[in-house]
Formats: C-alpha cells, sequence, structure tokens
C-alpha cells in the first residue's frame, strides 16, 4: 500500500510501518467494493482503540451504496462529522494510534482521509476521595482529559479560557492540556509553563506526578511546588484568581500552578463555610502540622537533655512509665515512629476492608504489647498517636507525606543537641522554604516577602467582600476581582 511509508532514516532492512503494525492481532484492514463506480476503497485501523459500530452505522452504508471517486467526496457522503482529508503519510501512524480509521480509495492514492471512531472506555464521575467535602459540589476530575475539561468548561462558559494541548512521551505520547484565562493570568507564568512542558524529555508520562517532578523549580525538595486536585470546583476558583492548570491524560488530577504553601493546608470546603469557622479549620491545621512535627522530638530532647523543663507533677508520671524500659528516648520515639509508618503503608496498600482492619486491630494490638513487654512508655504512645492523628489534618496528601518525613530529621537534632537542635534544624527548615519557588514565584508567599493585601485569604481567611483583589504575587493582568464602589453604589440604589 502506498501509504504506509517508512519513517525517515529507515534501511531497506528495517519494517515498513504496514508490516509492524500486521504483527499485531488488533490492527484490521478490510477492502470494499463501491458499488456505483466498481472502485475498490479499504479502512485501516486498531480495532481495540475504535468503535466498530461507528464505522457500521455512520460511514458504511453511504459509501457502499453512493458514487464517490475521489477522498474528497467522502466528507460530503458519510455521517461523521470529524474527518480529516491529507497527503501526508508521515501522520498516519499519529492518527491510527489516535482512535482513528484510515480510509484509502484506488482511484485516488496520493490522497486519504481519516475518520473518528475513537472508542470511549472512561470511569464514571464519582465523588472526591482524597478531598472529599461534607457541603459543595461533589464532582471529582476522572482519567479522560475531555472530560475534564468539560466540568471545567460547565463553571467557566467564557470565551477568555484557553486551553492548550501538547504532546509528550516519546513512547506514551501523553496529551497535556495547559488551561489559563487570557486578560487575567501572568503571561510570563503561562510561557514559563509552556517552555517547561515542550522541554520534557521522557520516555512514558502516565501520570500528572511526573509532571510534577519534571517542571518543578526545585526537584530536590521534599515538599511539592505545584498543587494537586481532584475537584473541579477548585480548580475553576484557581483559574479565576489568574493561575494556571495542567490536566494529562490518563490522570484523575489537576495540577495547579504557580503556589504556595499556605495553600496547601486550605482545604475548598473553607469557602463553603462562614469566614470564622474557616479561618479557625486553618488555624486548627497549622497548628496540628506543628504539633505532629514537634511534639515527638520535644520529647526526646526534654527527656535527654532538660529535665529541668519538666513540671514536678509530670515528673513522677514520666518517671513511673520509663522504669521498666531500657531504651534510651530516641530508639524508644523511632520504634514507634516507625511502626505508624508500617502500619500507614499497609493499610493504603491493602484493600479497602482489610486496610482499615490492619490500621485498627494493629495499632491497638502492637501498642498494647510494646508498653506490656517494657519497650515503649505509655507517655510516649499517646504522643505518637496523637502525632499521627494530627498529621491527618493536612487536605492534600502529597503535603502530608511531606510532613511525615520531616520528623525524622528533627528526631535525629534533639537527640544529637537537644532543644537547641530542634531550633537549628527549624532554621535550616525555613532556609529552604524561603529559598523555595513555585514557577518562579515565592513559595512562602505572602509570609515571606511579607505582602499585606495578600494575608486575606491565607492563615485566616477574611469575608468575600474583603477580597475584591486577586493575589497581588500573581501579578495578573487584571488585578480586580469587583468593584466595591459599584457594589455600594447598587446597593444604594436597590435601598
Amino acid at each position: 500500500m502506498g501509504w504506509f511509508t517508512k519513517k525517515q532514516g529507515q534501511t531497506d532492512e528495517k519494517e515498513s510501518l504496514e508490516q509492524y503494525l500486521k504483527r499485531s492481532n488488533d490492527f484490521k484492514q478490510v477492502y470494499y467494493i463501491n458499488q456505483p463506480t466498481n472502485t475498490q476503497f479499504s479502512f485501516s485501523f486498531i480495532a481495540t482503540l475504535i468503535d466498530e459500530s461507528i464505522l457500521q452505522e455512520n460511514a458504511l452504508p453511504y459509501l457502499l451504496e453512493k458514487p464517490f471517486e475521489t477522498i474528497e467526496d467522502v466528507k460530503k457522503l458519510i455521517a461523521i462529522a470529524d474527518v480529516q482529508i491529507s497527503n501526508n503519510p508521515s501522520v498516519i501512524e499519529q492518527k491510527l494510534f489516535n482512535g482513528y480509521v484510515l480510509l484509502t480509495h484506488d482511484s485516488d492514492k496520493k490522497n486519504f482521509a481519516f475518520l473518528a471512531a475513537q472508542k470511549e472506555l472512561v470511569r464514571g464521575i464519582t465523588t472526591p476521595e482524597v478531598e472529599f467535602s461534607v457541603i459543595g459540589p461533589k464532582e471529582a476530575f476522572v482519567e479522560s482529559v475531555e472530560q475534564n475539561i468539560n466540568l471545567i468548561r460547565k463553571r467557566l462558559p467564557v470565551k477568555e479560557l484557553i486551553i492548550e494541548d501538547f504532546t509528550v512521551g516519546s513512547l506514551s505520547k501523553t496529551k497535556i492540556s495547559v488551561l489559563h484565562i487570557d486578560g487575567i493570568a501572568d503571561p510570563t507564568n503561562v510561557k514559563t509553563i509552556r517552555e517547561r512542558i515542550k522541554g520534557i524529555e521522557f520516555d512514558a508520562i502516565t501520570d500528572s506526578s511526573y509532571i510534577v517532578q519534571i517542571i518543578s523549580d526545585n526537584k530536590n525538595s521534599p515538599f511539592p511546588q505545584l498543587l494537586d486536585t481532584e475537584r473541579p470546583d477548585r480548580v475553576t476558583a484557581i483559574l479565576a484568581e489568574g493561575k494556571i492548570a495542567i490536566l494529562v491524560d490518563g490522570s484523575p488530577q489537576a495540577l495547579i500552578a504557580p503556589t504556595t504553601l499556605v495553600e496547601f493546608f486550605s482545604s475548598f470546603e473553607d469557602y463553603f463555610l462562614n469566614w470564622m469557622l474557616s479561618s479557625f479549620f486553618r488555624l486548627i491545621r497549622l497548628f496540628a502540622v506543628a504539633f505532629s512535627i514537634l511534639i515527638t522530638p520535644v520529647y526526646v530532647a526534654t527527656l535527654s537533655y532538660h529535665y529541668e523543663l519538666i513540671p514536678k507533677d509530670l515528673m513522677n508520671t514520666l518517671v513511673t512509665s520509663r522504669r521498666e524500659i531500657p531504651l534510651p528516648p530516641i530508639l524508644e520515639a523511632l520504634f514507634l515512629e516507625l511502626t505508624i509508618e508500617l502500619l500507614r503503608e499497609a493499610g493504603a496498600r491493602l484493600p479497602t476492608k482489610v486496610g482499615q482492619t490492619i490500621g485498627i486491630v494493629g495499632g491497638i494490638v502492637i501498642g498494647t504489647a510494646s508498653v506490656e513487654a517494657g519497650l515503649t512508655s505509655n507517655v510516649l504512645l499517646i504522643i505518637v498517636a496523637l502525632a499521627a492523628l494530627a498529621s491527618f489534618t493536612t487536605p492534600v496528601y502529597k503535603m502530608g507525606n511531606a510532613i511525615r518525613l520531616l520528623r525524622f530529621p528533627f528526631l535525629f537534632f534533639a537527640e544529637l543537641w537537644g532543644l537547641l537542635g530542634i531550633v537549628f534544624c527549624f532554621c535550616l527548615l525555613m532556609t529552604h522554604v524561603i529559598r523555595l519557588t513555585s514557577l518562579n514565584r515565592p513559595f512562602l508567599e505572602p509570609i515571606y516577602p511579607p505582602r499585606m493585601t495578600d494575608l486575606k485569604d491565607s492563615l485566616i481567611r477574611l469575608p468575600f467582600s474583603k477580597q475584591s483583589k486577586r493575589p497581588q504575587d500573581l501579578r495578573t493582568q487584571n488585578p480586580v476581582r469587583f468593584s466595591l464602589n459599584e457594589k455600594k453604589e447598587k446597593r444604594d440604589i436597590d435601598e
């Protein structure tokens, strides 16, 4: 067949595209005769990628019974909207593996047509599993990028919503869509995202997590520098703020850039509650994160170096609980911390019902047995359990993993130098976070550099009436979300 050409640079000994495809059992070539003209035409397709009923119902009856002599006539005959005519053989491979059917005709060998007949095997829209909320929308992204764009388009039916498509991965040919609102998003941020995605050199991109690791500013940081979310309503909100969303075909998670540290501790449910309740819950989460990281290192530092800081009434309890413990505080703490991590991993990897049982029963049995065996104190067992519970308050899973990791450096520094070691480790951590950026924007903003106008939706959330401007750090083209003066004048007229 003339349209099956060798790729550029192939020698005669190498297989042509046709020979390669014929080695796969799901590649089909079917020949037919156009009855009015008595000429032959053929369909070539990957059977596992197309819906053959589309051909049988919308194309084949017309091509068999109505006369056509050129490929251009196909568009007028068949009932398929997406029909592309081409004379470039180099696009055949790409189209076939994207679910198109190749149509050739004996009387017009220079041209051929691609008929869209993709088979849609898409998981149904379900409720969010990681970012579940009691109130608010209950839709979550799925693995189809087209379906995900549809969920966003329904919420932002404006012409300014721009979608740019890219293909990455030398083997996977993964489709990536970049979304932003023209006239709001900073063109510099859009250009940065565009250049980084175009510069990706990797063989197979199977999930958005690959993109995070490849295009992040600092690839050696435990902190995620792009926020991932499974909620279309959250993506809609950040697009209206002037940020950029990245959707990867095959991934049910959207990426948001640029982002800041405080956003990882903000649940989108905060915007569905009264601002005072939202602010209270945010402060609770921040306290819980600090408690989760520091409480066990403080226990180790106090028992190893700073007995004088323990109140006398509490000292008797600690001495009693540790009377039969043969291990030093650091080994005791590491034993329990690693046990908690093992239970977490086991619960996450096992089926849901079994994982829940392992987490509950394993925690109770191992904790009780370790205290009775004299390996750990009951006080430390309570502290580690509370620290683990506090770490679960982090709304974003990837940030929760980073918090889990941070406890161990603090533990080792606490064992080395006590409270001074904790302070030193905290200084190292803050130095790293201050230097961290997301799309070249400060990761710790609006705390550092301090921007008072952006604090209205960071550690606490002020009422919507106080958030008339978009975040200053995003440098949006249109910083005003709504005019307070126009709102006041309208209210006065209504009165």
